[in-house]
């Protein structure tokens, strides 16, 4: 793609290493900002910025945050007797647009996926772990991805969390194998934390 203006061609090159952002985008995307005020691309330009330089992790669930503990954490009305085990913010997000759960969440940051080298040490799997030490845990509840990376995250977590006093649950499988939880209807994901099972019974299925 030829550019008249090197300015342009580096935009473009920047937008282009966005996921599912193609050059052609980039470009329509960039023209897109070159046509709107001077003040609506500061105020652009200065989100993205912000976003990257000020954001944190809750100390508690590890979601993205705005304080060091995030909302939901900090929220008396939330039942912290319940952790709900999810893959990364998107998850949380998803599952809070249900209105079905009132518990609080625990972001792993990934799955165990050892074709692409990531282990369980590479994932918030100790910071899990402690929370359970006090008694205020009564139920963890595996949500991820009815994937194969899944599923393994989950055999591993069952292994880790057993020994503890607490139920141990997944959500119930009408979310169809390789399905990520975000593409999820919100109907069906909502079901299926309404309706989740002990993770132990869903190894026979």
């Amino acid at each position: 793609m030829n550019f008249s203006s090197k300015l342009l061609e580096d935009a473009v090159a920047e937008f282009s290493k966005l996921p599912g952002v193609g050059q052609k985008t980039a470009l329509r995307l960039v023209l897109h900002l070159l046509n709107q005020d001077v003040q609506d691309v500061d105020r652009f330009s200065k989100a993205i910025s912000k976003l990257r330089n000020e954001i944190q992790f809750c100390q508690v669930c590890l979601n993205i945050s705005d304080h060091p503990v995030c909302q939901i954490c900090a929220s008396p009305k939330r039942d912290h007797s319940l952790i709900c085990v999810v893959e990364d913010t998107r998850d949380v997000m998803a599952i809070e647009n249900t209105n079905q759960y009132n518990g609080v969440y625990h972001v792993l940051g990934g799955l165990i996926s050892p074709m692409d080298g990531i282990g369980p040490s590479d994932l918030e799997v100790d910071s899990l772990v402690e929370r359970l030490k006090t008694n205020e845990v009564q139920e963890v509840i595996f949500a991820l991805s009815a994937t194969m990376e899944g599923d393994t995250t989950l055999f591993y977590l069952h292994k880790r969390l057993k020994n503890y006093n607490i139920t141990i649950s997944t959500i119930a499988r009408g979310i169809a194998f390789g399905g990520e939880l975000e593409y999820v209807d919100e109907i069906t994901l909502g079901r299926s934390i309404a309706t989740r099972v002990p993770y132990i019974n869903s190894l026979s299925k």
